[in-house]
């Protein structure tokens, strides 16, 4: 107790000299968090709105106004305030209170005896309107002088849950960079997808010149012109839904970035660097998601607040040791009054609280094997995110080399596909199917190059890399 008690006396001393800040120990390292969220108050870290009115958005710009705007970011920050405000409220029960107050009351003073009748000599009884005045002020300061660490540990509970909160940014920023990067590879494939489209469209509008002139000569049947327009309008149908596509994911673009702008910009001409040791050893991934990841910081900052919550219920059990001390002034006028001072020194002991203190215990014990089982069950989440993103990996780059052999292969098909039926042994069916095949790979292939660009996202947001 007496170890307790010096210790309790240190941080007390700390506090009183300098409200807000422990001079160390425990409560320095709770403060800790506290400062350096402070100290990024009053930062102006908004950058420029170059993305409004880019022509070109690139993905750095991109990411840049996400950081900036993103309504998400400014609640994650709000709820960060918050919880530093309720750390500091729990905090002020540590420290002095003064409260002052001040009345004037106007009343009459009739005599009433006390109950059981009188006694002699006493006044007699008598009743009048006649009013008096009564002035009064007080000043009121107490100090909590020790309860055994209950608030101690309550506001280094309230010190960790703000900690906790803290990385809440982070996994919001982090979660922003992924959705930004998804939207803008996604509208990158949908960019090249129309690209895709104009050159479908644009062989099928040669193929239908080819077959005109071959069914006006009559080598070849009326019958391949029909075919060879129908071609040509589902072309500019698959053109028209192409360009649908990529406005919506420039639109979808917009949202992620957090900005009201038309969707009149192209995005820049750029791919997705490899991550580093994304073809490494998975137990080095996912011990480095592990430190790093801020949901893994939350949730043993949030465990750590728990244990703290149940040593203060503990500590309930115990004493509570105070000083308090009262200087008043009263009188019937402003200029008769009478000063009088009191002080008082007591003790408060738990004895019977109905059970609130146990079920107080019952309730942090809870808490904390609730706390335990969130740390578990996000670190099986943070490998079952590596493993998920290293897999997207090895899977897109397989699809890239099978896609290019894939659309050089079409390439040839449809290549003879149009020579045999430029010489008459090949059918308008037979030219079609190449075609098909052709934009078929060539749409494949720029969702494999994309997949692998979304999956690295992905393995970045796993790692909590920028």
């Amino acid at each position: 107790m007496k170890t307790r008690l010096a210790s309790l006396l240190m941080i007390g001393a700390a506090l009183y000299a300098r409200p807000g800040r422990a001079a160390g120990g425990a409560l320095a390292d709770a403060q800790e968090g506290h400062e350096g969220h402070e100290g990024h108050e009053g930062e102006d870290v908004r950058p420029m709105d170059v993305v409004v009115t880019a022509q070109i958005v690139t993905l750095t710009e991109a990411m840049r106004s996400a950081r900036a705007h993103q309504p998400a970011l400014e609640m994650a920050r709000g709820n960060v305030v918050t919880a530093w405000g309720q750390a500091d409220q729990v905090r002020a029960a540590l420290l002095p209170q003064l409260n002052g107050n001040a009345s004037y009351s106007r009343g009459t003073n009739n005599y009433v005896p006390s109950v059981g009748g009188t006694t002699p000599g006493a006044q007699t009884i008598s009743s009048s309107f006649t009013t008096y005045a009564r002035w009064y002020s007080s000043l009121t300061l107490s100090q909590m002088i020790y309860d055994f660490g209950e608030t101690i540990n309550k506001w280094q509970a309230a010190v960790a849950a703000a900690q906790a909160m803290d990385q809440t940014v982070s996994i919001t920023e982090f979660q922003i960079d992924y959705n930004t990067r998804f939207a803008f590879f996604t509208a990158r494939a949908a960019k090249e997808l129309v690209g895709v489209a104009r050159d479908n469209l644009a062989n099928q509008e040669k193929h239908l010149a080819q077959v005109k002139g071959f069914v006006e000569v009559g080598t070849h049947p009326e019958i391949d012109l029909t075919q060879a327009k129908a071609d040509r309008a589902t072309a500019e149908l698959q053109l028209i839904t192409a360009e649908t596509n990529y406005a919506t994911a420039k639109a979808n673009l917009n949202q992620a970035m957090g900005v009201e702008r038309s969707i009149d910009y192209e995005l820049s001409d750029e791919d997705s660097p490899p991550v580093a040791g994304e073809d490494g050893a998975v137990e080095a991934l996912v011990g480095e998601a592990d430190h790093d990841r801020p949901e893994m910081r939350n949730l043993y900052l949030n465990l750590k607040s728990q244990e703290l919550t149940l040593r203060s219920a503990h500590d309930q059990i115990w004493p509570q040791l105070t000083l308090s001390g009262n200087l008043n002034d009263a009188g019937p006028d402003l200029d008769r009054t009478a000063w009088n001072f009191s002080g008082i020194f007591s003790i408060s002991v738990p004895f019977i609280q109905g059970g609130a203190i146990h079920a107080a215990i019952k309730q942090a014990e809870g808490q904390i094997t609730q706390a335990k089982s969130q740390v578990d069950t996000e670190r099986l989440q943070v490998r079952l995110d590596v493993e998920q993103a290293r897999l997207g990996i090895r899977s897109a780059k397989g699809s890239i080399v099978a896609g290019e052999d894939a659309l050089a292969n079409s390439r040839d098909r449809l290549r003879l596909a149009e020579g045999r039926y430029r010489a008459g042994a090949g059918s308008i069916i037979e030219l079609g199917d190449a075609q098909v095949a052709l934009v078929t790979a060539a749409a494949q292939l720029v969702q494999a190059r994309y997949q692998l660009f979304i999956a690295r996202a992905q393995l970045v947001k796993a790692l909590a890399r920028k």
